[in-house]
């Protein structure tokens, strides 16, 4: 075969620097966006976007020539130096270290896209801790242990129950 063909669709989700509530409005309506041209930058696209106050959820189609922590890595840093140039009063704003990265297949695209679109409906209900941990307790019945890098943050316990909210860096 002649070319290389891929279908690496991926959810990242990642957080402000201590779950701080520092993505306002006006913040919001440039800074999804920009992680738009920084994607296309990496020679990606990005599918859909939202966020709340304390983090963001993208989808995004990547090469395969870029690892999704080098490509993260980007989206944070240069999304982070944008914000600090653009919003003087934002020089506070930093990202968390860490962020949460999950595959998706092309059927479970319009699904993954409703549930980013529908964030701020969500996150009235939900926490983003309980969010992450109901998250990552469903991919570990997937047989995917050790997400989050810490088994007992994903013992079996209520799944609205956060039981160490700092394991997960997101």
């Amino acid at each position: 075969m002649p070319a290389t063909y891929t279908s690496l669709l991926t959810h990242v989700v990642f957080s402000t620097k201590r779950r701080r509530p520092l993505i306002t409005p006006d913040l919001e309506a440039r800074l999804l966006p920009y992680f738009g041209g920084i994607t296309r930058e990496l020679r990606g696209t990005l599918l859909v976007s939202n966020s709340v106050a304390d983090h963001v959820h993208l989808l995004v189609a990547l090469p395969p020539t870029i690892a999704i922590s080098e490509a993260v890595g980007t989206l944070k840093g240069s999304s982070s130096k944008w914000v600090h140039e653009t919003f003087p009063e934002a020089r506070s704003f930093a990202w968390q270290r860490g962020f949460g990265a999950f595959s998706v297949s092309r059927s479970n695209v319009p699904g993954v896209a409703r549930y980013i679109e529908r964030q701020k409906e969500h996150h009235r209900k939900v926490t983003f801790q309980e969010e992450f941990v109901r998250f990552c307790v469903d991919m570990r019945s997937m047989s995917m242990n050790g997400i989050c890098g810490v088994d007992s943050f994903l013992s079996p316990a209520p799944r609205a129950h956060v039981p160490n909210p700092s394991c997960c860096p997101v």
